[in-house]
């Protein structure tokens, strides 16, 4: 049960994928309607929240109160340019929050609420952790969660916080590219030794709302991404806004009507492009787009071929074709160094961005990898690989690092402030080590020096605390190690004061100068596989013994507390946010079974009421209506009250407690079940009286054949036939007597003999004569008088009885049933 347990989530900003490791390998779990792609939607009703399928299937019908597009909304501020851009094409209402942030407005139990695109990820989240859990019949906890390769530390921290408002424990953040390379590499079995040239693979991702594009290089075991390209504001919703935005200024010249004025005629013009689009990837003819009662009850029209739809899109593709070429110069691959270009994402199969990638790669794009379950694929890989639970070939995965980090301090004596720590595409996860020569407390700022899709480069500050000069009034060595951890974010993960043991001994490094720069040359620790705990604790535990080695001191190591003002969320916001989610989850269970059983109380009233006024049958061999198994007073009273109790469920009692429901539909099978088994009991009564007098007559047979001397039964004894014979006449006696008050009895009355009364009765006799019935025929002994004759054979007897085997061949049959009996054991 615990290998099941490990799953991957491929988040989407459209739709979402949970793929599983099992022990025959990996599987895509199905939602509740039998889909593997989820729609990243929530929506809120009166009395409970709605997600995944049903959230967007009413999307069009409660515009304002579902949510979609939340992803693109992760850890960043109202004010974003970026954040305003996505708003303007959403349906729902934000307003800015205290801290800057977005609140989302939903009305939500009779209630106005803002939540955030945190709280609204984690909705999401529960939907697909409970969906997993249905699926694999077993609590799910530990994940690894995809995300896009230019997702910012704010933003990944603010993923990180969804899900454990959600109750998931992520085992890892891994970048939408790197996922997608682990399920194609982890297969491949004919990899290079690392011995030989790496094989380079490219991969291009493109859905729904972004770009991106890396280089791999797989050797056997391992692979090691060697650059990363995208573009995060291009997808295939951009082509769909276009082809939108074109259909609705000819639906304005022919039809005078205006999608734009119209939020949920937009929504349904977006929608059927989307689908006008993957038409025209298939097809190079005109098509033609029809929406009936679009605005205004009007019916409109229009047509497009792909080619004037690549026309519409050129800048587009443009910026598609940058992209490429960009990961191809940052790889510094030459284009015979390329193995094979995979493509995933929905949006690779447009035409146009497939020529692209064969005119930038010189090679045809290929499709090996499923082009929607890859990345949830790759997760749940990555997810087995970092947990104990399951056992996966073993497979080293080295990211790298999208964005370059430098660090700033308080500059003294001189000295340089800052420096970059992890360049561009450093590999991750690492950690470094830095010297700082300090008296007291000092502050590290961690800032993004390169171009990033986030206005504010801020990463966080860490302050690192109680740090007091040495004995002799000179500066401590304080080593302080930052790492960027598995999941992207940047940490400050220790620092340590080092001084001599002994007062008045000197410090090895530049004693005497107070506040000396940060060592130029950090030491660093080897990057750890992904998929294997990182060691680098003993390696500083090694490298101090070989310090206090050379130097001939004992060095005494202080631990430092550090304080982080990092982006995300609070223990206490988090718990105090989980603890709401778990109310709402309750609420939403309390919800679903009130209108359950309100559905259950209500079919039950349509069928019964369906079967009561069901024509009478003539025909007394026939199935009979129900309504021929009640009195014709109850029988009219009856529909009188299915009747009232109808008209009250969609009037005075449609908001009633599941408790009023419950209560409701048990009085009413307390009246309808009777009747129903009555209907029943006559069905079944025939079937179970001509099997036991089946049973009877088997008996009765026995008995029949032993009085007429037959040989068969030979073997039985006078009192047991006499006792088959008793039993025999008594059930017989008994099917007689049930049959005629059966007959007697009225069908709007209970049945004389029940069906169950009927098979107990039959058990009972055949448990008294089966043990007579089934004794093993005894086989008489050899009379001793009789000798072998001249063949060596033993005569028959001639009484019937089966020949005996020879005195000479007895030893020889012996053995050959010893060697039987020994084979079979």
């Amino acid at each position: 049960m615990a290998a099941m347990s490990v799953i991957g989530i491929d988040f989407g900003n459209q739709s979402s994928y949970v793929a599983v490791a099992r022990a025959g390998g990996i599987e895509t779990i199905a939602n509740d309607y039998s889909l593997r792609a989820t729609p990243s939607c929530v929506a809120f009703s009166d009395k409970s929240r709605i997600l995944g399928v049903a959230a967007k299937n009413q999307q069009i019908t409660n515009l304002d109160n579902t949510i979609s597009g939340f992803k693109r909304l992760l850890g960043r501020k109202y004010n974003d340019p970026a954040v305003q851009a996505e708003l303007r094409e959403l349906s729902f209402k934000t307003v800015q929050q205290k801290n800057g942030g977005i609140g989302i407005k939903a009305n939500f139990q009779g209630e106005t609420h803002v939540f955030s695109p945190e709280q609204i990820t984690a909705m999401f989240f529960t939907k697909l952790k409970d969906t997993s859990e249905i699926a694999l019949k077993t609590k799910v906890n530990d994940c690894v969660i995809s995300v896009p390769s230019f997702f910012t530390d704010a933003e990944r921290r603010a993923l990180l916080d969804a899900a454990s408002i959600a109750g998931l424990n992520v085992l890892r953040l891994m970048n939408e590219t790197t996922a997608t390379a682990l399920s194609y590499g982890i297969y491949k079995e004919d990899l290079p030794p690392p011995e030989e040239k790496p094989r380079n693979v490219i991969f291009v991702d493109c859905g729904y709302s972004s770009l991106q594009v890396s280089a791999c290089a797989f050797h056997k075991g391992k692979l090691k991404m060697l650059a990363c390209a995208s573009d995060p504001n291009f997808g295939g919703r951009d082509i769909d806004l276009i082809l939108a935005e074109e259909f609705n200024k000819n639906f304005q010249q022919k039809f005078k009507v205006d999608a734009r004025s119209n939020p949920r005629a937009f929504l349904r013009l977006m929608n059927e492009v989307e689908k006008f689009k993957k038409q025209m990837s298939a097809n190079s003819t005109k098509l033609s787009l029809f929406i009936d009662c679009f605005v205004d009850d009007k019916d409109v029209s229009g047509d497009m071929k792909r080619a004037d739809m690549e026309t519409l899109c050129s800048h587009l593709l443009q910026r598609v074709e940058k992209t490429l070429k960009q990961c191809l110069d940052d790889s510094k691959l030459k284009l015979d160094d390329i193995y094979a270009v995979e493509i995933v994402g929905g949006s690779t199969r447009i035409p146009a961005i497939k020529q692209l990638i064969t005119n930038v790669f010189g090679k045809t794009p290929s499709t090996t990898l499923n082009q929607d379950e890859a990345v949830a694929r790759g997760c749940a890989l990555q997810c087995a690989m970092l947990s104990p639970a399951v056992r996966v070939r073993e497979f080293n995965v080295t990211d790298i690092q999208t964005y370059p980090i430098k660090l700033v301090w308080d500059a003294a004596m001189g000295e340089n402030g800052e420096m970059e720590v992890f360049s561009l595409h450093h590999a991750v996860p690492f950690s470094k080590m830095l010297t700082f020569y300090r008296k007291e407390p000092f502050s590290i700022k961690a800032y993004y020096s390169g171009q990033i899709p986030y206005p504010d480069p801020y990463i966080g500050e860490f302050v690192v605390k109680e740090v007091k000069p040495t004995s002799t009034g000179e500066s401590a060595k304080v080593k302080v190690k930052v790492r960027v951890n598995v999941n992207g974010v940047l940490t400050v993960t220790s620092a340590r004061r080092e001084a001599p043991a002994e007062a008045g001994d000197q410090q090895e490094e530049a004693a005497g100068q107070p506040d000396a720069p940060m060592d130029a040359s950090p030491k660093q620790d080897a990057p750890a596989p992904a998929s294997v705990p990182d060691n680098e604790n003993n390696t500083e535990e090694e490298q101090e013994k070989k310090e206090e080695k050379k130097s001939g001191k004992k060095i005494t190591i202080t631990e430092l507390p550090i304080e982080s003002f990092t982006n995300g969320l609070s223990v206490v916001e988090i718990n105090n946010l989980l603890e709401m989610e778990c109310k709402m989850i309750a609420s939403d269970k309390q919800e679903k079974e009130r209108v359950d059983t309100r559905n259950a109380l209500e079919e039950y009233i349509y069928e019964l009421r369906g079967q009561l006024n069901e024509e009478p049958v003539s025909d007394p061999n026939g199935r009979l209506s129900l309504c021929q198994f009640v009195k014709e007073a109850d029988h009219q009273s009856l529909i009188k009250q299915l009747d009232g109790l109808e008209t009250w469920l969609y009037e005075d009692g449609d908001e009633c407690t599941r408790q009023i429901y419950a209560e409701k539909l048990s009085s009413l099978k307390n009246i309808g079940e009777p009747i129903k088994m009555r209907q029943q009991e006559r069905e079944q009564r025939p079937i179970a009286f001509n099997e036991f007098v089946a049973s009877i007559q088997q008996a009765l047979g026995v008995t029949e054949q032993f009085r007429a001397g037959s040989k068969l039964y030979n073997h039985l004894v006078e009192a047991d036939v006499a006792k088959v014979e008793q039993s025999v006449n008594t059930a017989r006696k008994w099917v007689e007597d049930k049959l005629a008050e059966s007959k007697n009895c009225p069908l709007i009355e209970n049945p004389a003999v029940t069906v169950a009364q009927i098979r107990q009765e039959r058990l009972n006799f055949e448990l008294e004569v089966s043990p007579i019935l089934k004794k093993a025929k005894r086989k008489p002994a050899p009379a001793a008088s009789e000798a072998p004759n001249e063949n060596g054979q033993q005569p028959t007897s001639g009484s019937g009885q089966a020949d005996q085997p020879a005195a000479g061949d007895q030893k020889q049959q012996t053995e050959q049933n010893s060697a039987e009996k020994m084979d079979v054991e």
